[in-house]
Formats: C-alpha cells, sequence, structure tokens
C-alpha cells in the first residue's frame, strides 16, 4: 500500500514538473508576460493535452520500477528519450490544435529542461521511495545461501536503503554463523516454509544452492513471492549478462567484450 501511494505521488509530481518545466521555458523565451503574440493559454492548453502520452511513454520505458536506479545513465537516456517525444508530441498537437509553432529554440530549452529537470527530480523521489520503503521493511526478503556473494549483496541492499530488506537467512547445509550483517541465519531449508510465513516474506533472493531452485521457486510461486536468483548460482560470474528474448523465449546472453557500443546491436 506505501509503495502504490508514493509511486500514484512520483507519477503526479511528474506530470505537474513536465508541465511547469515548459512553461519555464515558454516565459524565459517570451518574458515574464502573457503575450498577444504567443498566447500562454494556448501553449498551456497544448502542453497540458500532452503531458499524460508523455507520461505514458515514461512508465513504458520502467523508469519507475522499483529495481531501477535512478542515477544510472540509461535512465537518464530513457528520461532523454521520452523528452524528445514529448517535444514532438507537443509540435504536433499545437500545430494541429492552432496552427505552425514559431519558436524553435523554445521546443529545444523545454527539451532540456524536462531532460535534466526530470532526471534530477527522479534521483531525489528515488532517495525518498527508498528511504520510506526501507525504514518500514515494505519488501522484506529472504536470502538463501551464505557466501561470498550473499554477503556482499546483503552489505550493498542495506548501504544503499533498498526496498528489499534483507530479514532472514537459509542455507541448504546450514552454518555456523549466527547472522550476517545483522540479518540472522535462521537455518537449513528446511525451516523455509515456517520463515516465509512468519517474517511475511514478499522476495526471495538466491544465492547458491543450485539444486534446491526447483523447490524454492515452487515455494514462492505457492506463496505469491517474488523470485530471484543470482548469476553466479548458475556459475556466470563475468557480471556483464544480460536477459535477451530468443524468437520470443526469454534466455540470458553473455556476449564477448567488444566496442562499447556493439550492445546496441547484439
Amino acid at each position: 500500500m506505501r509503495h502504490g501511494v508514493l509511486i500514484i505521488i512520483w507519477l503526479l509530481t511528474d506530470l505537474l514538473l513536465f508541465i511547469a518545466l515548459y512553461a519555464l521555458a515558454y516565459f524565459l523565451r517570451v518574458g515574464f508576460i502573457f503575450s498577444t503574440d504567443f498566447p500562454f493559454d494556448r501553449f498551456f492548453i497544448a502542453i497540458t493535452f500532452v503531458a499524460p502520452f508523455w507520461l505514458i511513454a515514461l512508465i513504458i520505458t520502467r523508469a519507475f520500477s522499483l529495481m531501477r536506479r535512478q542515477r544510472h545513465w540509461r535512465t537518464g537516456a530513457y528520461i532523454g528519450f521520452c523528452a524528445i517525444l514529448g517535444t514532438a508530441l507537443f509540435s504536433l498537437s499545437y500545430y494541429f490544435l492552432f496552427g505552425i509553432f514559431f519558436s524553435r529554440l523554445l521546443l529545444v530549452e523545454a527539451f532540456f529542461f524536462t531532460w535534466f529537470g526530470l532526471w534530477l527530480w527522479h534521483i531525489l523521489f528515488e532517495k525518498i521511495l527508498r528511504t520510506q520503503l526501507h525504514a518500514h521493511s515494505v519488501y522484506p526478503t529472504l536470502i538463501v545461501g551464505v557466501t561470498r556473494e550473499s554477503g556482499k549483496l546483503i552489505a550493498l541492499l542495506q548501504k544503499e536503503k533498498n526496498p528489499l530488506t534483507p530479514v532472514a537467512i537459509l542455507d541448504a547445509r546450514g552454518s555456523k554463523e549466527k547472522d550476517i550483517f545483522g540479518v540472522p541465519v535462521k537455518g537449513k531449508l528446511d525451516m523455509l516454509e515456517h520463515v516465509l510465513e512468519e517474517d511475511r516474506i514478499t522476495h526471495l533472493i538466491q544465492c547458491s544452492n543450485l539444486e534446491q531452485s526447483l523447490n524454492l521457486l515452487s515455494a514462492c510461486r505457492q506463496q505469491g513471492i517474488t523470485y530471484i536468483v543470482l548469476p553466479s548460482v548458475f556459475g556466470i560470474v563475468e557480471r556483464d549478462e544480460r536477459v535477451d528474448r530468443l524468437e520470443g523465449q526469454p534466455v540470458t546472453t553473455v556476449s564477448p567484450k567488444g566496442p562499447w557500443w556493439e550492445w546496441l546491436f547484439q
């Protein structure tokens, strides 16, 4: 519920900020007056009409995903793409509603304002979102496997205040460790159902014990829990793997290293 409310707030603030940044571009170009040559009411009608379509495009890029890091350059690229799309939609809508839009400089200013302004806002709101969700353990997470990878993962999730909050650890063979970075080790996998119910687990991250994958996945499906597995469980340690589709079938791909631009066409 808390996550849903925060996402709605995020969507509404994005929508309002998009309109406000276009209004700022208008006044910087025309001056802080209501010009009769270029009426603000027409401008406002056009940008208000376009804003929901721009927001839908941004949603489709999964810019609001729980797993997405807003400061990553790919997120910035997605927002930049949507800023271009918003500028194009505004130009077309203004043309069809009122005639030719005469200020190309205004469009350039609006594009850069929406790109960088909204990217900065996304970075800021991500911190708000993570702080709120992490503080209230909205997504209690079970870690399976006591390994160096799982230790690094727990430390990273805690450091970044990720909404996925580790609350328990299980290991197929058991462990002498009582806790890892404050997260209790609660025993072997025979405790799985008890831990899932007791800690109200919403996400399970498998870090080892490959032979238990089907059992873990089955338990997650039965209880409506999100199942996540690290590539290292399958022996993939290169950290450059990605999920692709081969004729519609999801596959994990690890490509040989090459020029940075090749990933665009692979």
